[in-house]
């Protein structure tokens, strides 16, 4: 299939309509879903009539009608679309319907995408897989018994078996980069406030402890960065002031040139919590060791601080109410909980109504390891310049994007190496690496795990024929407000050390 570059540019010139495009990808959405359960809504009529439509301009005008001309873009149900339902996988929302398209739609529509299909989410939007009483199980396109994770799980799925080649999904505490690390794809989520999520629906939205972002999931990471400059370009700072005014800066290189160092990358092997599973461990050593060959690139160690606290505080910081609202939703319709609803909400033990002392305490711990957080970072630094600017500090952390490949249905209760970087707020990317390898993936049996967590994980892996030819990702991690220079990072050590993973055929 071709990707989302290969794409725009074939729809630009006209040796592709969009009408054509549009269809093949309803009729492999179609088949998607009756894989992997991934679809709540399929436009046919509304997308086949807009596909004409720009099909229509390219011939009368000569030109396009935006940087994304014709392409069908796969979107996430709880972002809002005219008329729509809007029920966020709760039965209790069931025949909401957005009033509008959300911001974010918006602005694609005017860059000239085609909307054609929407696609699952978790009952309560806070699993990382993807399971509900609306829509059922969504499963994972390689191995049917296994989770595509979540919650853009189905956005996940379906890109997985190319029934889109670019979706929007959100992301929470991993929500784009669990789909995209389980199905072999690439996923971003930037930093927050760059991206407008006006027009979503959620409980305790505005609560402001943790924020969500949207952000693309894609078969190329042309694709991610493609939709990044897009949103970008369309300044949506100006309709919603909530967001930073801060254009894509795609005209700065962020990598020294003239045989100098050019990137220096940490390495986090493991945040001591939970060791990744053999897979894992081996793509990190791969990448690594093909970036000590081809130069061009410092490699130091990251030594993870504090994770297993972090963890406390983003799980106390989602749910302030107690979980309230969430649990009221859910009773009120008489639906039945979900076994990893039942995880983060009642079973979560960080979780309590808080009084307003408590909040406030809370934040404050919060800030306070945001910024010794980033003093670990500064940490990292060999000089400072006479301009005060840091020299030879570390520009992104590799790191697993989770503790192992698509974990089997409702086992996924590790969200460590993906909420990590939401309460710190930095942007992250998961790109596929590699694939499970029986011959090489061998479990050293006589690892003793550091605790129950750890344990509950390592049960997990019960051989590595039980999940042969699997993808294999690995995280990259930059500084807040960094997304470019973490996009040209990727981008950099892709070109320098290949990766050939192919995907789901």
């Amino acid at each position: 299939m071709k990707s989302v570059e290969e794409l725009v540019a074939s729809l630009a010139t006209g040796r592709l309509s969009s009408t054509e495009v549009t269809s093949a990808f309803l009729r492999r959405a179609g088949l998607a879903q009756k894989l992997t359960n991934c679809v709540t809504e399929l436009l046919p009529e509304r997308a086949l009539a807009r596909a004409k439509e720009l099909d229509g301009y390219l011939a009368e005008h000569k030109r396009v009608q935006g940087p994304l001309h014709g392409l069908p873009i796969s979107v996430k149900e709880h972002i809002g679309m005219k008329d729509l339902d809007l029920n966020a996988g709760f039965v209790a929302w069931v025949g909401t319907k957005a009033e509008d398209d959300a911001l974010i739609l918006k602005i694609l529509w005017q860059a000239g995408c085609v909307f054609y299909v929407r696609t699952t989410e978790p009952q309560t939007l806070m699993h990382l897989e993807t399971s509900s009483t609306l829509f059922g199980v969504t499963v994972n396109p390689f191995d049917q018994s296994l989770t595509p994770g979540g919650s853009s799980g189905g956005e996940g799925s379906l890109i997985g078996l190319r029934g889109s080649c670019l979706g929007v999904g959100s992301d929470i505490g991993g929500s784009i980069r669990s789909p995209a690390a389980n199905n072999g794809l690439f996923g971003l989520r930037p930093t927050s406030c760059r991206i407008p999520r006006m027009g979503c629906s959620a409980p305790q939205l505005g609560s402001g402890y943790i924020d969500g972002v949207l952000g693309p999931l894609s078969t190329s990471l042309d694709g991610i960065k493609m939709f990044m400059k897009t949103i970008l370009a369309a300044k949506p700072w100006v309709t919603d002031p909530n967001l930073v005014p801060l254009p894509w800066r795609d005209e700065q290189s962020y990598l020294e040139e003239n045989g100098r160092k050019k990137l220096k990358v940490a390495i986090l092997w493991s945040d001591t919590v939970v060791k990744p599973h053999p897979p894992v461990m081996r793509a990190l050593k791969e990448v690594v060791s093909r970036l000590y060959e081809v130069g061009g690139v410092e490699v130091v160690e990251w030594k993870p601080y504090k994770h297993d606290f972090a963890w406390e505080l983003i799980a106390s910081l989602y749910y302030m109410d107690g979980g309230e609202q969430t649990t009221e939703l859910i009773d009120s319709s008489g639906e039945p909980w979900r076994l990893l609803s039942r995880f983060i909400v009642s079973e979560n033990p960080y979780i309590k109504y808080r009084n307003i002392a408590e909040i406030q305490t809370l934040r404050l711990q919060r800030d306070k390891y945001l910024f010794e957080y980033s003093q670990l970072w500064n940490s990292t630094a060999t000089g400072v310049a006479e301009n005060g600017d840091l020299e030879g500090v570390v520009d992104v952390i590799l790191c697993p994007a989770s503790p192992g490949v698509a974990p089997p249905l409702d086992t996924s209760r590790y969200w460590g190496y993906t909420s990590q970087w939401n309460l710190v707020d930095y942007p992250a990317v998961v790109f596929p690496v590699t694939t499970v390898d029986p011959a090489l993936d061998v479990l050293d049996k006589s690892y003793v795990p550091m605790n129950e967590q750890d344990r509950f994980n390592l049960g997990l892996y019960d051989g590595p024929e039980r999940y042969l030819g699997l993808p294999v990702s690995l995280q990259l991690v930059g500084r807040k407000y960094e997304d470019e220079k973490l996009i040209e990072a990727l981008e950099y050590i892709t070109e320098k050390i290949g990766l050939d993973f192919k995907g789901c055929s």
